[in-house]
């Protein structure tokens, strides 16, 4: 069997920058033992297929070793590759997740928007196994749908946090996000997933739906721009509305080709 797959950058607007995700826009679902095969072949953080439905195209995502329940950066990618490779006619696509519903990406002058549920976060005590793990001490503590969210003082912090992977991988959630206010953007984060086999995200939409509630509640405004520290790196616009969040940012395509199985 041949897939059409496609490598695209997310949240980035430069090849070789912002999260690369592998795309395969199939027919019909192939066994999931099959696509978790191709994604750990692929050895990115995210390899994400999506298969037509009425009104739009189902989807799932995953990582390495497992998939998961939600994921920013492969669903702009999968929205990029159907808007520039097969013609998408309108400028809004709905994709239909078993987890999280009715998700959506619009298209607006080379942007491309997320329209994805929001977190809702709980305050937790500061435990010793997470401050160890990341070798710094947040001031706050939460727990979200998926993610432990951590907030620092100061976008320095965020920079020099280095991480113990093995221990970090033993925290029973998803991921980890750190954040703290930017210098030059409302706020800066950056995520670590080593127990979904991710040790640093690159650029993370999915934790977005986390940050942005947060931080527009702290900083008191509805519109945010933010930029995850890792290597690559990545902008991202967010937006708050409410029980839902929208994450902006552009894509492009660094890959097409086919694959054998």
């Amino acid at each position: 069997m041949k897939m059409k797959l496609f490598q695209v950058d997310a949240f980035t607007s430069r090849l070789f920058g912002g999260n690369p995700a592998a795309v395969c826009i199939l027919n019909e679902w192939p066994a999931d033992s099959l696509m978790q095969q191709i994604a750990a072949e692929n050895n990115l953080s995210e390899t994400v297929f999506t298969v037509p439905s009425e009104g739009g195209y189902e989807i799932r995502w995953f990582t390495p070793l497992v998939e998961v329940e939600l994921c920013g950066h492969a669903t702009l990618a999968a929205a990029h590759v159907l808007f520039e490779h097969y013609d998408h006619p309108a400028d809004l696509i709905r994709f239909f997740s078993r987890e999280m519903g009715t998700l959506s990406v619009m298209r607006s002058e080379g942007l491309l928007t997320l329209d994805f549920p929001a977190d809702r976060l709980e305050v937790i005590e500061i435990s010793e196994e997470l401050s160890e793990a990341l070798g710094q001490t947040p001031v706050m503590a939460f727990r979200g749908r998926t993610d432990y969210m951590l907030v620092y003082p100061d976008q320095k912090d965020i920079e020099a946090i280095a991480p113990d992977f093995v221990r970090l991988a033993k925290t029973g959630k998803r991921g980890v996000i750190v954040t703290a206010r930017g210098r030059d953007v409302d706020f800066v984060s950056r995520f670590f997933a080593p127990g979904v086999g991710i040790s640093e995200d690159p650029v993370t939409g999915s934790a977005h739906t986390t940050l942005t509630p947060y931080w527009s509640g702290e900083l008191e405004k509805k519109r945010l721009t933010a930029r995850q520290l890792s290597e690559r790196g990545g902008d991202l616009v967010c937006e708050d509305h409410g029980d839902r969040v929208h994450i902006s940012g552009r894509a492009v395509t660094y890959l097409e080709g086919e694959i054998d199985v």
